[in-house]
């Protein structure tokens, strides 16, 4: 819960600095960029843009302490995302 509220004041703090910056019409862009970024990096984390013989690599020469960090910081940055998405299509259509 720590990371949504952490994704939802960055969140916040992007559609006021993009209303500073561009005006309304652009409220959603910030927000949306660092969901972006953040679903990026979840992405990275996750492994699922790598080959199958790299798959394969790494997970045999993983530890289990490693696999469960990237893990755990692949479901970080997908709940600092989920904020930051949902207030940019939000602001977007308002």
């Amino acid at each position: 819960m720590k990371y949504i509220g952490i994704g939802t004041i960055l969140s916040i703090l992007g559609v006021v600095c993009s209303i500073f910056i561009w005006g309304t019409e652009q409220a959603h862009l910030l927000s949306g960029i660092l969901g972006g970024i953040f679903i990026f990096v979840s992405i990275v984390m996750s492994g699922a843009i790598a080959s199958g013989d790299r798959i394969r690599a790494n997970l045999a020469t993983e530890t289990k302490e490693a696999r469960n960090e990237r893990n755990r910081m692949m479901t970080n940055a997908s709940l600092l995302a989920l904020p930051n998405i949902i207030v940019a299509i939000f602001a977007y259509y308002l």
